[in-house]
């Protein structure tokens, strides 16, 4: 039999595997944006520091990024931490593979902003975009892990509240279920490089006041009602823990009669895109991403 083609996985792992696991949230985030940063960003992309309506953003354009439409980038980092800086080049190139800028979103971080301040923060760039300018049906947003949760958890809030919702959702190897009950918690603890049950229990306590439970569907969104969800794209790992929080979020979805494609990426480790300039099937994953905001932006 033919050696399997290199795809890029081995050298993510290793560089990932290099040091100990880092200890409280100092290292935690300055861990996150080493990793996310290991390969550096394009010298093509332009950067521009905003205020959006008083929270910190950043939009990243690549050549020939066009006015008509607009990413919404939420961050992960499962609340916790991550950042611009952690999740540029995974913004900048998403923004390059669908032709559009990105606003990538610096929102406040628990345990020193717990919930709802993450969603807060995205709910005003979002209507900081609609006062820049930018209708809802031009905006796609999305975002990879506890950020594929807040593209939920914005949406859910722009339901609620009567408003036009975005014209579709990105979301990558997306935390849904804060109450960790997906099968493959355990059955992927052994290759998932990153994300194991106690990690995620200790990040969930973090961000949840004591009288939210794990199961609210804003922060868990795999327990909303998901009627009226725009059309989706997740994209996921299989060698994650939280494959089957998108693996039941799409089944959800579906049932509810959401127009949702899921794609998982056989070998790939959670939030893949981040290593994109490495990673055969980040790009790949990326291209299928452009593809899919073109169609709703059309």
């Amino acid at each position: 039999m033919a050696p399997m083609e290199d795809d890029g996985i081995d050298a993510v792992r290793a560089m990932l595997g290099a040091k100990a696991r880092p200890v409280g949230w100092v290292e935690r985030r300055a861990r996150i944006a080493e990793v996310g940063g290991a390969w550096p960003l394009a010298d093509d992309i332009e950067l521009e520091a905003v205020d959006a309506g008083g929270v910190p953003a950043e939009w990243s354009r690549a050549p020939g990024a066009g006015t008509a439409g607009v990413l919404l980038f939420l961050h992960g980092g499962g609340y916790c931490s991550g950042s611009i800086v952690s999740h540029r080049t995974m913004a900048a190139e998403a923004g390059r593979a669908a032709g559009l800028p990105t606003l990538a979103v610096d929102y406040r971080l628990a345990p020193e902003h717990p919930f709802p301040a993450a969603i807060d923060d995205a709910t005003t760039a979002w209507e900081w975009l609609v006062a820049e300018g930018h209708r809802p049906g031009e905006i796609i947003v999305g975002g990879d892990s506890a950020g594929g949760g807040l593209s939920l958890a914005l949406w859910q809030r722009l339901q609620r509240s009567g408003r036009s919702g975005p014209a579709g959702l990105w979301l990558v190897s997306p935390w849904t279920d804060l109450t960790l009950s997906g099968a493959s918690m355990d059955d992927n603890d052994a290759v998932d490089p990153l994300l194991h049950r106690a990690y995620l229990a200790e990040l969930a306590a973090a961000y949840l006041p004591a009288d939210v439970p794990r199961d609210d569907p804003r922060v868990s969104p795999l327990f909303a009602d998901l009627t009226g969800l725009p059309p989706t794209l997740v994209q996921v790992g299989t060698d994650e823990t939280l494959l089957d929080d998108a693996v039941r979020l799409a089944r959800a979805a579906a049932a509810a009669g959401a127009d949702i494609q899921l794609h998982a990426f056989p070998r790939m480790i959670h939030a893949f895109p981040l290593w994109n300039a490495v990673l055969a099937d980040a790009r790949r994953a990326l291209t299928e991403f452009g593809d899919f905001a073109r169609a709703r932006l059309r």
